[in-house]
């Protein structure tokens, strides 16, 4: 039996080749690899040997070459394939152990430029894990370091491994070749294309098998990005404390860091299935927590807190009187981190909130296909709103104004949330129509209602959302504008003394 070796990365190299050895191998070898089995003192035979031709290039060629692809291909039940290898005094090749150039880890070293990155997009390893892939009924490919183990047992157990042992490790080495291909066309298509990708190639590394999914009769994988973007990320988080996160915990924790990052100040964002229930801010973390806690006090029960500043012991202490899922913060002190970690199942994540970040794709997926689009992370200030109405809004208001703003975006619509200038006082969400999510976050503003502002994520198609909102006190009102009846609204605003500007930017958020 002959087995091809040749890898970058040399971990447990040495036993599996020692074993595939003493089961009766022969190994042919290339370059680096040979090198350190020589050193380790295992019988090797070049690749130049077996091709009759030296590499070149640099060693950009060396395994391109019909005794070696041949040796792969050549299905043993063909009497005519198995001929033409005795014609051509061509040895069957039974085992290919190959991995490719580090090019994922050149791209992500910042000191390696875009020569880099090319000398390390590997053409004859992909080459040969394909083909021997391709005749899996008669050879074995190996490309995860992980699977030298159970692949020697196969052959210690029975002389050889198994057709079904062959066909799962075919299907690893195609996936590894897809992702590895991902991985450099993502990279390409970045750095060089100029014209519009019509195929989207995306790979994704598996960091965890969930309990479950969204329910507990569905099952659920977390993915990892092949070649993260920014640290600021719940894929980066250190976890400091509790249970694996679920489904639904990973999906309300990432809405919360997009929220969280909306606000520059010390901010508290709470989240409860997808939406924030409560936002507060203030000059400390105390004082925002206070405030959002105050926003919704029975919504935030078992909800998903992020926080932008480190986590003190006073506001551990107040976060620890109730039951949370998830705390996100950029540190934990050391006082606040031993309060917190009494209770068993909250889950504590630092996330680093310093990361410089790329805006990222969204992907959603569709039945039979999948939706992408831009983060909706476009950058406003109140200086590029229009006053709509006879009223002037005061300073104080565009402040609030633009913190709801800020919190509406990230609302399912339809989305309105009223506020003032420190914290949520009521958030309306999901709704089929605007005016019941207006008259949600009212109900939930109560007496705090009045003189309040109010955001919108869209325009208003009829006036009875201003009305609604004048009669119960609401003195100031932020929205895209853009209605063919916008006149309606801003009538009745003008009518009822109420302040209104238009921003010009919808935050749909389905």
């Amino acid at each position: 039996m002959r087995a091809l070796v040749s890898v970058s990365d040399k971990t447990g190299l040495v036993p599996f080749v020692q074993g595939l050895v003493a089961a009766g191998f022969e190994i042919v070898s290339t370059g680096g690899t040979k090198r350190v089995l020589d050193e380790a003192g295992v019988p090797t035979i070049g690749i130049e040997e077996v091709t009759g031709f030296p590499e070149i290039l640099d060693g950009r060629v060396k395994t391109l070459h019909p005794k070696v692809h041949a040796g792969l291909l050549a299905r043993r039940n063909r009497e005519d394939d198995m001929a033409t290898l005795a014609e051509k005094h061509i040895t069957p090749i039974d085992l290919v152990c190959v991995n490719l150039y580090p090019f994922k880890e050149t791209i992500e070293d910042q000191t390696k430029d875009l020569a880099d990155a090319i000398e390390n997009i590997d053409i004859g390893g992909p080459s040969m894990i394909r083909a021997a892939a391709k005749n899996y009924q008669d050879v074995t490919v190996v490309v995860d370091n992980a699977d030298y183990d159970r692949v020697l047992a196969a052959i210690k157990e029975d002389g050889h491994t198994s057709l079904a042992l062959r066909a799962d490790l075919m299907a690893k080495a195609f996936r590894h070749t897809a992702a590895y291909d991902a991985v450099i066309a993502n990279y390409l298509t970045k750095r060089l294309a100029t014209t519009e990708a019509q195929s989207l190639t995306l790979t994704f590394d598996k960091e965890a098998t969930l309990r479950y999914g969204e329910n507990s009769h569905q099952k659920a994988t977390l993915y990892r990005d092949a070649v993260p973007t920014t640290n600021f990320s719940l894929l980066q988080a250190k976890q400091l404390h509790g249970k694996q996160l679920s489904y639904n915990n990973i999906k309300d924790a990432d809405a919360a860091m997009r929220t969280i990052r909306e606000f520059s100040e010390p901010t508290v964002v709470a989240m409860k299935h997808m939406n924030p229930c409560g936002i507060g801010t203030g000059e400390t973390l105390e004082t925002a927590w206070d405030r959002a806690y105050k926003a919704d006090s029975v919504s935030i029960f078992g909800g998903v807190i992020a926080l932008n500043r480190p986590v003190d012991l006073a506001t551990a202490e107040k976060m620890h009187q109730i039951f949370l899922e998830i705390i996100i913060a950029p540190s934990f002190d050391d006082d606040a981190l031993a309060v917190l970690e009494k209770k068993k199942n909250v889950r504590l994540l630092q996330v680093d909130f310093d990361a410089p970040e790329e805006p990222e794709p969204e992907l959603v997926s569709v039945m039979g296909g999948l939706l992408v689009q831009d983060e909706d992370v476009l950058p406003e200030k109140t200086s590029d709103w229009t006053v709509a109405t006879e009223v002037q809004p005061t300073k104080e208001q565009l402040a609030a104004m633009m913190f709801a703003w800020r919190a509406v975006k990230h609302v399912k619509s339809n989305a309105i949330v009223v506020a003032n200038g420190e914290r949520t006082l009521g958030v309306g969400a999901g709704q089929p129509n605007r005016i019941d999510s207006l008259k949600i976050a009212v109900k939930h503003a109560g007496e705090d209602v009045k003189g309040a502002v109010m955001a919108s994520d869209a325009f208003f198609p009829f006036d009875d959302c201003v009305k609604f909102a004048a009669e119960h006190g609401i003195k100031a009102i932020v929205q895209p504008g853009g209605s063919i009846r916008d006149q309606e609204s801003i009538d009745a605003a003008n009518a009822a003394g109420v302040a209104m500007v238009f921003t010009g930017v919808r935050h749909f958020r389905h």
